[in-house]
């Protein structure tokens, strides 16, 4: 039998609990084990949301000793494949570049991973000196992943469309049984402006002004920014949102009981995405999810049938959809068998192992 190909996974590990991190979490534990030797280098600088883009002397000495520990790396296990997840920033984007340009002069190949849609958005605002930069990196890698086919476009001026892979997050889950009959809404995302909660507490005060009170609203997730929290939490006040409860960061089966006991999901974020694994759970749990269009969002809420895609920004609009849901039981029942469909299809660990199996193999 032959020896199993060797593949170098540079990518955060959680804390804090945010989309990359977890991703490469899963990908570590998954299937693909069995298929490659899979050899982890955390690129962590942070633990919790709050230090985020934030500079320190130790978060600098950190990134020395990363990029040390990764030619070892590659001395140690002589990797066939490094797997480079890239920023969409210019400081995340000239921290990543050395792995990439390392990695090319050691003699092994580069693929790289984009786990957001905001790269077009940046290097349209980018100086010219950053995009020659970027476009100078970029050619030294095999090829890119993205996370749903409509992200494909942003690299088609980098990579031929073969070398553009598509692969969509994809997880198993222990899925707890429901311990309420209470209606409840769900937000489980980190509270940030980017993710508009704030949009989501003015659509419960719309309803709250029609009267539509008979739910519960649970929200869990981590501040990073006190002047938003103020604002979301004076929302709460000023419309005595009584029927709203916050919780810290979920994570396990906790996170897991939390979606089991919702009956619909909400997640309106205003900024690019990428595939938030949020969406994942929620279809895991077979929940109706209100959404925006937003990276591959679309790819997994299919508007009309296991959920809706409402505008960014629009509290009215998230109100007007979540009224329909609240209401109407067999439409949620008939969105929640949908949102459980396209899971067991499309988003699974065995089918994110395929997917990445195939890519790997073929790079």
């Amino acid at each position: 039998m032959s020896e199993k190909p060797t593949i170098l996974i540079l990518g955060k590990l959680p804390p804090p609990l945010i989309g990359p991190a977890i991703a490469t979490q899963i990908i570590l534990n998954s299937g693909l084990k069995n298929e490659f030797n899979l050899i982890h280098l955390d690129t962590r600088m942070n633990t919790d949301v709050a230090t985020m883009g934030r500079w320190s002397f130790s978060k600098m000495l950190r990134s020395v000793g990363i990029y040390v520990e990764f030619i070892q790396k590659i001395k140690q296990h002589q990797p066939q494949l490094i797997l480079v997840p890239i920023s969409q920033t210019t400081m995340g984007f000239f921290k990543d570049a050395p792995f990439i340009w390392v990695g090319k002069l050691m003699g092994k190949k580069v693929l790289i991973q984009l786990r957001g849609s905001n790269f077009n958005n940046w290097i349209k605002s980018a100086s010219g000196i950053t995009r020659s930069l970027v476009k100078t990196t970029l050619k030294k890698c095999v090829g890119v992943i993205v996370l749903g086919n409509n992200l494909k476009p942003l690299f088609k001026d980098y990579f031929a469309d073969e070398h553009i892979f598509v692969v969509p997050n994809g997880a198993n889950y222990e899925l707890p049984t429901k311990n309420t009959t209470a209606l409840n809404v769900l937000y489980l995302a980190n509270f940030l402006p980017s993710k508009s909660f704030d949009d989501v507490l003015k659509a419960l005060a719309i309803l709250k002004q029609k009267g539509i009170t008979h739910f519960n609203f649970q929200a869990a997730g981590a501040w990073d920014n006190e002047t938003f929290k103020q604002q979301c939490l004076a929302i709460i006040e000023e419309n005595q949102l009584t029927n709203v409860e916050l919780f810290p960061p979920q994570s396990g089966a906790a996170k897991m009981q939390l979606f089991a006991n919702a009956s619909v999901f909400v997640f309106c974020p205003k900024m690019p995405e990428g595939h938030p694994w949020v969406m994942v759970e929620a279809m895991a749990n077979g929940l109706p999810i209100i959404a925006t269009d937003q990276g591959a969002i679309i790819e997994s809420v299919l508007d009309g049938k296991n959920g809706f895609i409402v505008p960014s920004e629009s509290p009215e609009i998230i109100a007007e959809k979540l009224e329909v849901l609240i209401n109407d039981a067999e439409l949620r029942n008939q969105f929640s068998a949908n949102s459980k469909q396209y899971y067991y299809e499309y988003f699974t660990e065995e089918k994110m192992v395929e997917n990445l199996t195939k890519v790997f193999h073929q790079v």
